[in-house]
This record gives C-alpha cells, structure tokens and sequence, in this order.
C-alpha cells in the first residue's frame, strides 16, 4: 500500500494532468467529432423528450427475464383502493428505475504525463512494477495507479491497464477483466443477426464504463445495425432507446426513425424527435418556435416539407397515407355517432378541417411530383 503522503502527491500530480489536457484540449477548434455530447445530453428539456419518446409499456418493462436467476412466483392481494393507488405509484417509481438511459459522454483519452525517470534504475529489473492505491472509500475514476518501466520511467496507468488492475483488486459480479469475446467481429455480428440488442446493450453496460472506446464502440454499431434493419421496436421501452435515439440525431440520422414513427402512427412520438433534433442542432430554432401553434400533423409536414433528403418524398408520401387513413376512421365515427344521434356542429367543424388539411398535403405532393418531372425533363434534354 502506498504511504500516505505518496497517495496526496501522486493524487494531485494526476488531477493536473488531466486538467492539463483538458485545457488543452480546449484550446483547439473543435471537430464534429470531437464534440462532448454530454452536456446535450443531460441538458433538462433533451432528457425530457428521450423520457417521452422512451414510452412505458409496462408488460415489457416487467417482463419475464431468461437472465439464469431463479423465478419468484407471483403474489395475488386483495387490495383497498388506497392501497392499489399506492401499489400503482411504486410500480410506477419501479418502471423509471428500470428505465433509468446510461450516460452518453466524450470517450476517454490516456494521459501521457511522466512523472518521473529515474536513470538508476534503468536495467534493474525486466518487468514493469505497478503501484496502485488500494485505500478504502476511494472512487475507481479517483484511485491512482503508476507503472514503473523497465528503463526507470513512472507514468500514470493507460485505461486499459486501470480497467484490469481494478478488476483484480475490486472484482465486480459478472465483469471479465479482458473483453469478452461476443463484442468482437463475427461474434458479435452473430448476435445483432439474431437480434440480441438489449443482452448486448446490456452486457456492454456491466464490462465497460461509459466513456471506454470499446463500450461507445459496440453501442454504435448496435444502433447503426438497428437504423438500417428498422428495428427500433426492440429497443422501445428500455432502458437503451433514449441513448440510441441521441445517438442517431446526434449523427443526423433520423430519417429512418422518423419514416418508422409516421409509418406506425406514432405521430407526436415524431413531433418530438424533430423538436430534439432542433435543441441538439438549434440552426433552425426560430422555424420550430414559429410553428408551435400547429398540431403534431402539420407540424411533421411542415418538417418534411423543408427537409433536404433523398427520402423526403418517401417521408411525404407516408404523411399522405397516414391523413387518408384517419379521415377514414373520423367517416367511421361520425356514422356511428350519425347511427346513435350523437352528432354535433363541433364534430362537422373538425370534419371539414380535416378535408381542407388533407386536400393541402394533396396538392403538396403534386407539386412534388411535377418539379421531380421537370428535372428529369431537363435532365433529359440536356443528355
């Protein structure tokens, strides 16, 4: 164990050393992908919005897992309505623990500071000695590990080398002290062909800290393997759709997303991705707030309208589909209201607005195809 003045020093050597290059860090232009998306991240209306778009459906949140621990059978209560109430609320209190998103943060970089070289003790010995503070109450990001080379140089641990002394000294359950397999190549293209999403999600958050390039790896390709195969539904409903949501806005690619959302009737669901892909990138901010009155509907269209994609007639042609397909259930009911004399005035007012709106995206998508035809046309000519 180091002595505990040693411990002070080395612990106030490698908080400035991580200062350093953070300011240094700072310094620098920023490229895109060197951007930290963790204040985004945690910012309070972005949470808001993932919370929302995450959704709760409690038969999948409660679930029966096949995780190897043993079944407890269900209890059957008779219960007051006080105590259903409450019984409700700590269901409830559960579901958002389960649901609780993991952290989206910059991956971590080694520091590369020396602390010292000693050129006596170069060629003493041919392995590396490695001292780490084993103190009681220290935090693993906190607790300082140094590695005296071969040739007399002392340096702080790489993350990797932390990673495994860690898990020596402080083993945690399940945790591996090298990569697992299933994260690498084949293997773990095995897994998402047999859409084993949320096991790897899952297993990626119990090996890796958030900010480990192995972890921010593995969850990429996970939500990149999603988007492509349009399987965001398995994801629904975990505690991992809000991170692969970020994710894809994060990137700009939500054009799937979207198209999936409009396509399964989850309109507002798709009014609210729009809005958080505006507070992540805010360059049209006052285009969002000036349609603000608008409903869900017509705030989607106005979004498809201005979008710049090679989607985006794919995008409106599903928006048309998704206002012929409520008329029709709006003609359903106002028979059936007809048929028991519930009619009223307000019902033929939404009515109309409904036929004046759809008759809007109609000519939209006309106006669509005729400047499609126009380029062709040119195009051609031109050829």
């Amino acid at each position: 164990m180091l002595s505990r003045h040693t411990s002070k020093f080395l612990r106030y050597s490698y908080s400035r050393a991580i200062s350093n290059c953070r300011g240094f860090a700072s310094t620098n232009v920023e490229t895109e992908s060197e951007r930290d998306p963790a204040p985004f991240f945690f910012d309070e209306k972005v949470q808001k919005y993932l919370t929302q778009l995450t959704t709760v459906d409690y038969t999948k949140v409660f679930r029966t897992r096949k995780d190897g621990h043993k079944l407890t059978p269900p209890q059957y209560k008779f219960m007051t309505d006080e105590e259903l109430e409450e019984a409700t609320k700590a269901a409830q209190r559960k579901a958002r623990r389960y649901l609780q998103m993991p952290p989206v943060v910059k991956q971590r970089v080694d520091s590369s500071l020396t602390l010292d070289k000693d050129v006596a003790l170069q060629g003493y010995d041919t392995a590396k000695y490695v001292f780490t503070d084993i103190s009681q109450g220290v935090r693993d990001k906190e607790r300082f590990i140094v590695i005296r080379e071969p040739d007399g140089t002392l340096r702080h641990a790489t993350w990797k080398e932390r990673d495994r002394l860690l898990q020596t000294f402080f083993p945690k359950p399940i945790k591996e002290i090298n990569k697992p397999k299933m994260f690498e190549g084949e293997y773990l293209q095995n897994l998402l062909n047999r859409k084993k999403y949320e096991y790897i999600l899952d297993r990626a958050c119990v090996q890796f800290e958030p900010d480990d390039p192995d972890y921010q790896s593995v969850t990429r390709e996970v939500y990149e393997h999603i988007n492509v195969e349009k399987h965001f539904d398995f994801l629904r409903s975990t505690r991992h759709f809000g991170p692969m949501v970020f994710h894809l806005v994060w990137t700009n690619n939500i054009d799937h997303l979207l198209h999936e959302m409009i396509e399964t009737s989850r309109i507002s669901d798709a009014a609210l991705l729009i809005r958080l892909y505006h507070v992540i990138y805010p360059t049209a901010e006052p285009t969002v707030e000036s349609c603000e009155h608008m409903d869900d509907v017509d705030f989607v269209t106005h979004y498809i309208k201005l979008l710049e994609s090679p989607k985006k007639d794919k995008l409106q042609k599903l928006l048309q589909s998704y206002r012929e397909l409520q008329r029709e259930r709006q003609i359903v009911d106002e028979n059936v209201k007809r048929a028991y004399g519930t009619f009223s005035e307000t019902d033929k007012d939404i009515s109309l607005s409904t036929d004046a709106s759809l008759e809007a995206d109609k000519s939209i998508s006309l106006e669509t195809d005729k400047d499609s035809s126009n380029t062709s046309k040119d195009t051609s000519s031109k050829s």
